[in-house]
């Protein structure tokens, strides 16, 4: 039986549930419960190429071994394909752990399980320092540079988000450079707004991220991202090293604000509202740009048969997948 990707799996004939088998890696596991109070787990499966969900009840095999918690290990399946509401939910019928000698002895394996940003990470991070060079104001360029010194390379290989958009290796580097590339266009639509403020809030604004999120095989959160979360991470970065800097009082308070507030609603996780035109302008360039992630990643993940994608969280819609007919 060929081992198939994830998006090999989705380009598969429904027809007659056909069995399959692939590598790949566990993202993730939650402990559920039934109506009927039976146990069960929800396992979320991924390669580079694309993730999917399914369900393991307490009869399958592989419960056990999954309830006791392997969250980024890489794991061989064999099932029948299957669908949920329209979403890929393939019945497992075998699961087992690969050995990690067996991994250390096929690195092309391990290549093919990590998804990564589609743009060159090299690329991103030369033009990502473009970015902090433009902006203008000493105290504010100084601060900007010496949280990313601090940081080193982990801002170059760390994931946006666990699940939700560039939620990937480099993601977070693309997402932050993609905003601002995006408020360097934007920002002379609206003069009101301090230019050098607003670039160095999109810059820091997902900062705390390089310490909440710990990015292997499998996206995971850290103590700290568990019990302080990214904005406050973000917020204690910019704090320190604008005072370190001397940064005027009225541009720290206001940059402080910025990542305070760049989440957009207290129930998305701000801890304030946008309350400055920066602030505001910076949530909504980020808001775009996340919604605009998920399309791009749905596109990229879309089979040739496809005309939508699968129901994406984040929009509260499928996307159309299919390119406009000329």
């Amino acid at each position: 039986m060929p081992q198939l990707t994830v998006q090999e799996l989705r380009a598969l004939n429904r027809a007659g549930n056909p069995t399959f088998s692939g590598v790949y890696v566990l993202r993730k596991v939650a402990h559920k419960t039934a109506k009927n109070d039976n146990a069960f787990l929800s396992v979320e499966l991924g390669d580079r190429t694309g993730s999917f969900n399914t369900t393991i009840f307490g009869d399958n095999p592989a419960f056990p071994l999954l309830k006791a918690g392997a969250e980024g290990a890489v794991v061989r399946v064999e099932g029948k394909l299957d669908y949920f509401q329209e979403r890929l939910s393939p019945k497992l019928t075998r699961l087992e752990i690969v050995p990690e000698a067996e991994l250390a002895a096929q690195p092309d394996l391990l290549g093919s399980l990590v998804e990564s940003a589609p743009e060159d990470a090299a690329a991103l991070w030369t033009e990502f320092q473009s970015h902090i060079a433009a902006i203008t104001q000493p105290e504010l360029r100084s601060t900007v540079q010496a949280v990313f010194e601090e940081i080193g390379d982990t801002f170059r290989t760390s994931s946006a988000a666990i699940a939700m958009h560039h939620a990937y290796r480099a993601g977070l580097l693309e997402h932050t450079t993609h905003m601002a590339r995006a408020a360097r266009a934007l920002l002379p639509l609206y003069p009101e707004i301090h230019a050098d403020l607003a670039l160095a809030g999109i810059l820091l604004h997902d900062i705390g991220k390089t310490i909440e999120y710990e990015t292997g095989l499998a996206i995971r959160k850290s103590r700290r991202g568990l019990l302080q979360g990214h904005v406050v991470l973000g917020y204690q970065l910019a704090r320190k090293h604008g005072l370190k800097h001397k940064l005027p009082a009225d541009l720290l308070e206001r940059l402080e604000h910025i990542i305070l507030s760049h989440q957009g609603e207290l129930e998305w996780g701000a801890a304030v509202m946008a309350a400055t035109p920066e602030a505001v302008f910076v949530s909504m360039v980020d808001n775009l740009d996340a919604k605009m992630g998920m399309v791009q990643r749905a596109l990229r993940n879309a089979g040739e048969a496809d005309e939508f994608s699968e129901y994406l969280p984040g929009l509260k819609a499928p996307v159309l997948v299919r390119p406009p007919q000329a």
